[in-house]
């Protein structure tokens, strides 16, 4: 087994070897010139070698004193380095969020730079995964979930509910057929999400209900797949207003009918109950609903 380095006399004799005096060192290193002067003492004593002459001017290294001296110099600023590294990880502050890669790309991206800029301590991590996360498992603090909000075990709190507009590529309404009325859509081919029930209540929202053409159509996991096709000209495609903003300004897309209605399900911030004291948790929590609240007011 390797000996027990000693490694406060390998400091004081840095300290002294940096100074040239034992009452600097004792200083540095709030210590007595007495604790340092018996510090050097035991190391030489241990090493069998003199490492340094004791002049009018103070201490001198000697050749083999010299000889080691910066390679313990940079021994001990590394270990002074690797310790400011781990009190920098303690007080940094880890937050892992897990939502969809169609919220996260087009709405909380776009905006978490600000929440980075108020707080640079917390490190934030975005996992995008179209699986809705198990919040009983480790590895995820909060999670945006898009649904009724009614989850078992866990808080939920209302962020936003997406406001639907009716979009196409403008190649695909450069046609005979006119588009001037809800019903007028189901003479088109209709894309849907997943769960295909967007298309049959925003119709019936403008009167147009228990027609089975509204649930007909290629269906999409993801709202940015849903977006992509209706820019292929694949069809009419309902889709958040705020995801389809960039692609309708860009001319890749136009909203068909001046009908935007607000969608049943919603976006929820999700978090444990047992984590509402963590302090990453609570800042965050307070500034995604204020992101909301604001981007709730630019779409009236």
């Amino acid at each position: 087994m390797a000996s027990v380095l000693p490694l406060m006399a390998l400091r004081a004799f840095v300290e002294v070897g940096q100074r040239g005096s034992v009452k600097a060192a004792a200083e540095a290193l709030h210590v007595t010139s007495g604790a340092v002067s018996q510090q050097i003492r035991q190391l030489e004593e241990r090493v069998g070698i003199t490492l340094f002459l004791r002049e009018r001017q103070g201490l001198r290294l000697t050749p083999a004193g010299a000889e080691v001296y910066p390679t313990l110099l940079s021994a001990f600023h590394q270990i002074e380095q690797s310790m400011q590294r781990l009190d920098a990880a303690r007080t940094r502050q880890t937050l892992t969020v897990s939502t969809l890669a169609s919220f996260a790309a087009s709405w909380l991206i776009p905006r978490l730079g600000r929440f980075s800029e108020r707080y640079p301590q917390i490190e934030v991590r975005v996992e995008a995964s179209p699986q809705r996360v198990d919040m009983r498992q480790p590895g995820v603090d909060i999670a945006i979930r898009h649904g009724l909000g009614a989850w078992p075990g866990v808080d939920a709190v209302h962020l936003m509910a997406p406001v639907l507009v009716p979009v196409a590529c403008p190649g695909l309404m450069a046609t005979d057929a006119p588009l001037t009325t809800p019903a007028d859509c189901l003479a088109w081919p209709l894309l849907h999400d997943s769960e295909r029930a967007d298309w049959s209540l925003w119709l019936a929202a403008h009167g147009v209900s228990g027609d089975a053409r509204s649930e007909r159509g290629t269906a999409f996991d993801d709202d940015f797949l849903l977006i992509r096709a209706a820019e292929a000209g694949q069809g009419l495609a309902l889709v958040p207003q705020e995801y389809a903003r960039e692609e309708i300004a860009a001319g890749r897309l136009v909203q068909v009918l001046d009908k935007p209605w607000p969608a049943r399900f919603a976006y929820y911030l999700v978090t444990r109950p047992a984590d509402a004291g963590r302090h990453e948790i609570r800042v965050f929590s307070d500034w995604i609903r204020q992101e909301a609240r604001l981007s709730s007011s630019d779409a009236l």
